[in-house]
């Protein structure tokens, strides 16, 4: 009798340990992707390296799709909101390569993390969900947290540190578009569309940029290991991205969702690595608010969540 009772409770219990390592795992893998756009930024268009990023992962999920069996066909209803998940995602994308083509990775990803809070204005202004002065001031709190960051970015780099600051607010809406058809499509569908979606918007305007010769769009021809660094690209970004659909199944979002700043420390570690960079106390200090603010918001989150149930 007593084996009946535990099992359910084990299971659920290994999955939400496998849905934690998932997350750790894309924690991990999340800057290699940073770091591969980083490196192919030195010779690679910000534009090129984008449209790489959405064209490497379409072809790794179309055989995934395919061997696991899932239907490749879209309903109707969903091909707007797949094309709007798109061009907020080639957004999000194309700022945050462009601030880390000149931004150490850590710094831009910090300001990213304000994207909670956006989410959470967002749902307040635009779909009325119900926002407590606690969470509302931890927002408030993060963003000058973001201000800290972006301070000497700004002094360092000029206009290019607030691009984070779109990649937050474009990501917040890709969130959201995710959130209402991630019921309706399988992640893996999703993620192929979403990259096949993202390379066909993209390329007109690498056929514009070569014309005009534009940098910021021109294409040109990769030589030797920028190949390399531009599928990766697109492979991290695959392999990241499942690992956090995965993850999202496996156990609920308020688990996982403090574990995201660890992708922060795997950052910091990555860009001292590979590109010696290292934080000022400024940053460090806006970087910890930051973190500090978000985990407050999931806290209260969690909170909330409990108490509806009870």
């Amino acid at each position: 009798m007593s084996v009946s009772t535990n099992a359910p409770s084990a299971l659920s219990s290994d999955r939400v340990v496998l849905g934690i390592a998932m997350m750790l795992g894309f924690c991990a893998c999340a800057p290699l992707l940073d770091v591969a756009a980083k490196l192919a930024a030195d010779e690679i268009p910000v534009a090129q390296i984008t449209t790489a990023r959405f064209a490497v992962q379409s072809v790794i999920m179309f055989p995934v799709a395919l061997l696991l069996g899932f239907s490749l066909r879209v309903p109707r209803a969903l091909m707007v909101p797949l094309i709007a998940r798109a061009v907020f995602l080639i957004a999000s994308t194309y700022c945050f390569v462009a601030a880390i083509a000149v931004m150490p990775i850590a710094d831009a990803l910090a300001i990213v993390f304000v994207e909670p809070f956006i989410l959470l204005l967002l749902g307040r202004f635009f779909f009325s969900e119900p926002v407590g002065s606690r969470r509302l001031t931890a927002s408030l709190v993060g963003f000058c947290g973001v201000i800290l960051v972006i301070q000497p970015s700004f002094s360092a780099f000029g206009a290019v540190a607030f691009f984070p600051l779109a990649t937050a607010l474009t990501f917040a809406l890709y969130m959201l578009v995710t959130r209402s058809i991630s019921q309706s499509l399988h992640p893996i569908p999703l993620q192929f569309h979403t990259a096949l979606a993202g390379t066909v918007l993209c390329l007109p305007f690498l056929i514009w940029g070569s014309s005009t010769e534009s940098p910021l769009f021109a294409p040109v021809m990769p030589v030797g290991i920028f190949w390399l660094w531009l599928f990766a690209v697109g492979a991290f970004a695959s392999v990241s991205h499942l690992l956090i659909s995965y993850a999202l199944k496996f156990a609920p979002s308020t688990t996982l969702a403090p574990l995201h700043y660890l992708e922060i420390v795997s950052a910091l570690f990555f860009g001292y690595l590979i590109f010696n960079d290292i934080p000022n106390q400024m940053a460090i200090i806006g970087t910890s608010i930051i973190i500090g603010s978000g985990l407050y918001v999931f806290y209260r989150e969690r909170k909330l969540e409990k108490l509806k149930q009870l």
